[in-house]
Parts: structure tokens; sequence; C-alpha cells
């Protein structure tokens, strides 16, 4: 059975078991009573395989911390041919 998170704008955030059937419908918080909103989560993932689980997370990785390549089979990258502005040249 999936579990739901909901917030309460009292206490907080809390995960409720229940059918998908009753995934559109309201909760009320188990402390306090208030009406609770929910909250979309990723789903829990756990049983991924250590190669896929190795390439999401390299690939998360270089969202916001790319590698920079400094070398081809050992060998270094050769340099980029910078062209002079037109104004050097005179």
């Amino acid at each position: 059975m999936p579990v739901y998170v909901f917030a309460c704008p009292a206490c907080g955030r809390f995960e409720l078991t229940r059918p998908m059937a009753l995934a559109a419908e309201g909760a009320r918080c188990p402390d306090c009573r208030h009406q609770a909103r929910r909250v979309f989560t990723p789903p829990s993932l756990p049983a991924l395989a250590s190669g896929v689980r190795r390439a999401l997370e390299a690939e998360e990785a270089s969202a916001h911390e790319p590698r920079v390549v400094a070398e081809k089979r050992g060998r270094p990258m050769p340099r980029p041919v910078v062209a002079a502005p037109p104004w050097v040249l005179h």
C-alpha cells in the first residue's frame, strides 16, 4: 500500500498509508485534527540496479558539478586555436 505525505498548517508533515483509491481524498492531522493538504513526493525506488543507480547519480552530479575533460585516453587534448581579433592585426 502506498505512503502519502500530508502537510498540516499547525504541526507540519506527516505520512499516511492508504489505498490508491483514496489518494485524492484529504486527511486530518493525527495530532491537532486540522485539515491537511497532500504534498506530492517522488516515488520511493529502493530496488534500483547498481548500474542504473550509478548512472542516475552521475547525471544528477553533472547538472551542478560538471567534470572538465583535460585529456583523451591518457593524451592531453589539443588546445583550440583562438583567432586574433581584427583590431590586433592592424
